[in-house]
């Protein structure tokens, strides 16, 4: 009999008793179920006390079963990675039968660590080894002299991260130590994920609940029924990062000038029927397949035909097939030059990985190919496929607003293109949107949510935008939503580039933004135009007194491009101007700035 034809049939149950009990087991699974019907039938056969009221049912079945805890589950994200994760788990606790609360870091109450047993940590790394802007608070409030004992607290901690920065999962090595210092107690040591993250955490999720449940629930045969446990807000799309969309691309645009040094396109993607939405600071992940001609290149090199055969992912496929569509074969990596320097005995090689620094810039500026190429080795098909990355799906800022363009999705795409002795090398994703994707079927893509990129809810708020380059595309997205909003506060852009003529990103959509009022000011840095080079941040420090006074007017400061140089540079302007034009010390603008970041009005998007 289901719960809903309850009421429809003659029942001892009144209406309310019906839908309590409609609450109280609306999550449970079917082990759960058979579970409580057994508890029910034992209390049926236990006598009430004279003059006793019955329990309310919601609250018998959830003294059912009497844990030891419950699990937190706190996530640091900078782009949604650490989030998905935790959520994963979250999903995973919750059909496991235990007792789980999700939180993103910026929700969570750090005083409340003294009341929970059981903790688990998804951490993401921003910038130079910094925490997600979510996470500033817990970290800062975790080294502080107010962070409490932790001695009865059990916790985990994963981190997320690339291990081609020198801070490598720094948040998270950051919290496990922070934890372990107050006297909470390791469930399982920490673990450290590259950007192939999902197999690794995957396995860890498995290994940390198993640990979680053996200690939350008290006797093995109890079940833990979880009434009231934290829900994720909104329902999950059809389409996601695990179920790519195939989507149609449908405009591919140069909109650089025919002089100019860089290649960068206007992209639009059809979503169709997907059902897929997104917000301005939102992100498109797209996955993409490698140049047939490279696969053939890097075959060579090692001395093999392509036609081996692979195992990935469980699926024996030819090794050019993998090599195409299953590997990173653009980016290197350190682990990967030093593999390659170990297997090939090559003396530059292993001289560059005896310094972590060095290794480092090396791999960031050479390719899979030309690592390959220091010392030809003859390696077999198991071999290069050991030293290949799972080839993971490339994140670019939304360039338009659904209000604007409907089911279609904006991208303003640079391609990756440079030398290497004779060689052009390209960019993996950026080379296949702009030369390949056209030919292709379809493009797999989803929408990768970013809550610490958002135009401020009140449409008053002042607006400053820096967005160098390609770093322009998200703003474009931010002015067409307030238009279609509306919305009557100032807007701001700062935007720089090569020359004016050649490189000036959506001139003509900016100036006509500028003509109807909805871009108060722009500011516009071209360095290349005049005999000394001028940037965005020497912008910044030009107009210091306007960008003070805005920021005291409530203005929102928005960075979005290159985090290894520009990022850093228009923070120290910033510095500069709080210095200059509010009276503050150093320390003093750097404590100014980072308030601004935890109140959600200094917020990057930076690659």
């Amino acid at each position: 009999m289901l719960l809903k034809e309850l009421s429809a049939l003659a029942s001892p149950l009144n209406d309310q008793q019906i839908g309590q009990l409609q609450q109280a087991v609306a999550e449970l699974s079917p082990q759960q179920l058979a579970w409580i019907s057994g508890y029910f039938w034992g209390l049926s056969q236990t006598p009430a006390t004279a003059g006793s009221n019955p329990q309310p049912l919601a609250q018998a079945v959830a003294t059912a079963a009497k844990p030891a805890g419950k699990l937190t589950i706190i996530y640091a994200s900078q782009t949604g990675n650490a989030k998905g994760v935790a959520e994963a788990l979250e999903a995973k606790a919750k059909a496991d039968g235990v007792a789980v609360s999700l939180y993103s870091a910026d929700d969570y109450k750090p005083r409340d660590l003294a009341k929970e047993t059981h903790l688990i940590i998804v951490a993401s790394t921003n910038g130079e080894g910094e925490p997600p802007d979510n996470a500033i608070s817990l970290h800062e409030f975790l080294q502080s002299k107010k962070a409490p004992k932790l001695d009865k607290l059990q916790y985990a901690v994963i981190g997320l991260g690339d291990s081609s920065y020198e801070f490598f999962c720094q948040t998270g090595k950051d919290f496990d130590a922070f934890l372990s210092k107050q006297g909470a107690k390791a469930i399982l040591p920490r673990v450290d994920c590259d950007v192939d993250y999902d197999a690794e955490a995957e396995s860890w999720s498995a290994d940390v609940l198993g640990k979680v449940k053996d200690t939350l629930v008290g006797e093995a045969d109890e079940v833990v029924v979880p009434l009231h446990a934290a829900t994720s807000a909104g329902a999950a799309s059809a389409y996601s990062k695990q179920n790519p969309y195939a989507a149609e691309l449908v405009a591919n645009q140069k909109i650089t000038g025919r002089d100019s040094g860089k290649d960068v396109r206007h992209i639009e993607i059809d979503l169709g029927e997907s059902g897929l939405t997104y917000q301005p600071g939102d992100a498109l992940g797209v996955y993409y397949t490698n140049s047939p001609e490279l696969a053939d290149e890097i075959l060579a090199k090692v001395g093999l035909t392509g036609d081996e055969s692979v195992e990935v992912a469980g699926e024996s496929i030819s090794l050019r097939q993998a090599l195409i569509e299953k590997f990173e074969i653009t980016a290197s990596n350190p682990q990967q030059v030093a593999a390659i320097a170990e297997l090939s005995g090559s003396k530059k090689l292993q001289k560059l990985a005896e310094d972590k620094d060095k290794l480092r810039q090396y791999a960031n500026n050479t390719q899979v190919v030309d690592v390959l190429s220091e010392k030809k080795t003859k390696l077999t098909a198991e071999q290069l496929a050991g030293l290949l990355r799972k080839l993971t799906p490339r994140l670019y800022s939304i360039a338009s607003s659904q209000e604007e363009v409907g089911e279609e999705v904006h991208l303003t795409v640079g391609l990756v293109e440079f030398q290497h002795g004779e060689n052009t090398r390209l960019g993996g994703a950026s080379s296949f949107l702009s030369q390949r994707a056209e030919d292709a079927a379809s493009v797999k893509v989803f929408i990768e949510h970013n809550n610490n990129f958002k135009l401020p809810a009140d449409n008053n708020t002042p607006v400053i935008m820096v967005g160098p380059g390609t770093g322009i595309a998200p703003f474009r997205a931010f002015m067409q939503e307030r238009d279609a909003r509306g919305a009557d506060g100032k807007n701001w852009l700062f935007f720089g580039d090569r020359t004016f003529t050649q490189d000036f990103l959506y001139q003509v959509e900016w100036q006509k933004f500028l003509k109807d009022g909805l871009l108060t000011k722009i500011d516009l840095a071209f360095s290349r135009d005049q005999a000394e080079k001028v940037y965005v941040q020497h912008k910044i420090v030009e107009q210091g007194k306007e960008v003070w006074q805005w920021l005291q007017d409530g203005a929102y400061f928005y960075i979005c491009g290159d985090a290894t140089y520009m990022a850093k540079d228009v923070h120290e302007a910033l510095i500069t101007v709080a210095q200059e034009h509010g009276g503050k010390s150093r320390e003093d603008a750097e404590n100014y700035l980072n308030e601004l970041r935890k109140a959600k009005r200094y917020q990057k998007d930076v690659y």
